[in-house]
């Protein structure tokens, strides 16, 4: 049997999948087989001809997992899924059974096992199965993964260890992430007094980055369901700002900052040929991260040629700059197996800010 983990959160974007690849990461210069599964997958693609969660793709493609997909994710939520399960086509007995095959089988084949929960800990509750039941179902301690803050956190702790509790699930840690450098020591101490009468270790995980925050140009391309065009180097790049060129050609220059990401129309040929020979000069391509071409009205030949030959990276959207740029703006970037900035990044910064001592201990 493996040692195992159960990694939760008190909801959406608190870094669960960015804690998952750490610990899959620093378990693999401890243990000689670390394996993962996501029983839950409510964002799925398809890969290989599977139907999986992204989360579990990721984890698959880059730690070498692929033989273990079809395990991986044992119960996909596509589209309508909930809306079948309540109309009566699947039931939660047959659906635990799933979960239950497919871990019994990583964890004789596994020294440590990563079981990544989905969303916060209620989610998966319409079809029988909140994260808080899998984990207790599963026998795997739990650790809550949760924003930096002081009353937002142990508000959204104590909500979700209410259903950990009813399940009777073994949440035996809180990582906090995202918090601020310089009050990194306060926080936690404040959070540390923040469970009384409770054996619940408090730890830090990542101090915030603009790295892990920040979508890269593949992402948009995902997000927009577009392909990338120009330099494939480019493509995993960190766009760190995201500009409006609806300036001079001018002032679009100047205005712009590192890796900046712009979006603008494609009637701007002007702007276009500008940014395009700016991209061979290495201290703008430093700034240029690539470009968002928007409008139903076509590029000029010449343009898209300059375009072209200049290898800028850039997407070509056929919808209005205004409703691309909100779309961009709103977005909030997941990491996934082309990232390979941001995989690097947390696997040389996981060994610094996350003591996985101390987490292996509890377990």
């Amino acid at each position: 049997m493996a040692k195992k983990v159960f990694i939760g959160a008190t909801g959406q974007n608190c870094g669960k999948t960015t804690m998952s690849v750490s610990l899959m990461h620093l378990a693999r210069q401890k243990y000689r087989r670390v394996g993962f599964i996501k029983p839950i997958g409510p964002k799925i693609e398809m890969y290989n001809g599977l139907t999986v969660d992204m989360d579990a793709i990721l984890m698959a493609r880059t730690f070498g997992l692929e033989e273990d997909l079809a395990l991986m994710n044992p119960v996909p939520l596509p589209k309508n899924f909930t809306r079948d399960y309540l109309n009566g086509k699947f039931d939660c007995h047959t659906l635990k059974k799933k979960i239950v095959e497919a871990f019994e089988i990583l964890d004789q084949s596994y020294d440590f096992l990563i079981i990544e929960g989905a969303g916060h800990c209620g989610v998966g509750s319409v079809i029988g199965l909140s994260n808080a039941c899998v984990a207790h179902m599963l026998g795997a301690p739990v650790i809550v993964v949760t924003d930096s803050g002081i009353g937002s956190a142990i508000d959204a702790v104590h909500l979700n260890l209410a259903l950990y509790e009813k399940e009777e699930a073994d949440v035996r840690m809180v990582i906090v992430n995202k918090l601020r450098s310089d009050k990194r020591d306060s926080i936690l101490g404040f959070l540390r007094r923040g469970f009384p009468g409770r054996s619940l270790q408090v730890t830090g995980g990542f101090n915030y980055s603009p790295v892990l925050a920040n979508p890269t140009l593949s992402h948009i391309g995902k997000l927009l369901n577009l392909p990338v065009h120009g330099d494939a180097d480019g493509h995993s790049r960190i766009i760190h700002h995201i500009h409006l060129g609806a300036a001079s050609s001018q002032r679009v220059v100047d205005a712009l900052e590192d890796a900046t990401l712009l979006v603008l129309t494609s009637s701007r040929d002007e702007l276009i040929v500008t940014l395009s020979s700016l991209y061979h000069i290495q201290s703008y391509r430093d700034k240029i991260a690539g470009l968002v071409i928007a409008g139903h009205m076509p590029v000029s030949e010449i343009t898209q040629q300059i375009l072209d030959d200049s290898m800028i990276p850039y997407i070509r959207v056929h919808d209005s700059t205004a409703r691309v740029f909100t779309t961009l703006m709103e977005d909030v970037s997941k990491i996934t197996a082309e990232d390979r900035e941001k995989l690097n990044w947390i696997r040389a910064n996981a060994e610094n800010e996350i003591d996985f001592e101390a987490i292996d201990a509890l377990l």
